[in-house]
């Protein structure tokens, strides 16, 4: 059997651009274009920088996915800020495990399924725009949860996050959608955090501190 695979289709450029980048990126392009036009050096350069940033931010790298068995990935890129047991919240029942990933600006932003399953639902939450790394944002911000069933019956919830400047969250999903472990979701623009809540008895394998990428890393194992 073999230990990874293919999500999606690897891309055929050298430096995969989301979808969703495109219009901030000819934006920029075209302002680019209009100050070296004129012959305004400093703006140009400027300008030329900042497209290139915005290309930065919007890279979308082909990822390879892990085979083993119960492996739960994790949605995002960035840094785990929380990994624990709660005693409620408000999309599941009962006890779970919690685990946040926070996004900065640096990170590469398009998420990522982190079990096959199907969707079961998707709801979106208009909210406010705290800090993506302080705790009431999973409480109080703009945020896209979906809800996802396994084969083997576990519920599974992951929610995506707006942040201070990131004011729009973007998910190709639908309810009744068959999803696999690792395939491209969505997007959450410019800065932003994903919580991801899992069944009690989940076997986590991160802790506070560690940098996941998305698809690539493993957060635990389902029972």
């Amino acid at each position: 059997m073999k230990k990874f695979s293919w999500p999606d289709p690897p891309g055929q450029t050298a430096f995969p651009i989301a979808r969703a980048g495109y219009p901030f990126i000819f934006a920029g392009a075209f302002v680019t274009a209009v100050f070296a036009l004129l012959g305004l050096v400093i703006p140009a350069v400027i300008g030329l920088f900042v497209t290139s940033s915005i290309c930065c931010f919007f890279r979308d790298p082909d990822r390879v996915v892990s085979n083993k068995t119960g492996a739960v990935v994790s949605p995002a890129d960035g840094k785990i800020i929380k990994a624990e047991l709660i005693e409620e919240n408000r999309f599941t029942e009962g006890k779970c495990i919690k685990i946040s990933i926070f996004m900065s600006i640096l990170n590469v932003h398009v998420n990522r399924i982190p079990y096959a399953g199907k969707i079961m639902d998707v709801c979106y939450y208009p909210g406010k725009f705290f800090r993506a790394n302080l705790e009431k944002a999973s409480k109080e911000n703009e945020h896209n949860a979906i809800f996802l069933e396994t084969e083997n019956g576990h519920s599974i919830c992951f929610v995506q996050i707006a942040g201070l400047i990131a004011r729009r969250i973007i998910c190709g999903l639908q309810q009744g959608d068959t999803v696999g472990r690792g395939q491209r979701f969505g997007i959450i623009c410019f800065g932003s955090r994903l919580d991801v809540y899992l069944p009690v008895d989940f076997d986590i394998s991160v802790s506070i501190g560690d940098k996941v990428k998305a698809g690539n890393s493993i957060l635990g194992f389902l029972s």
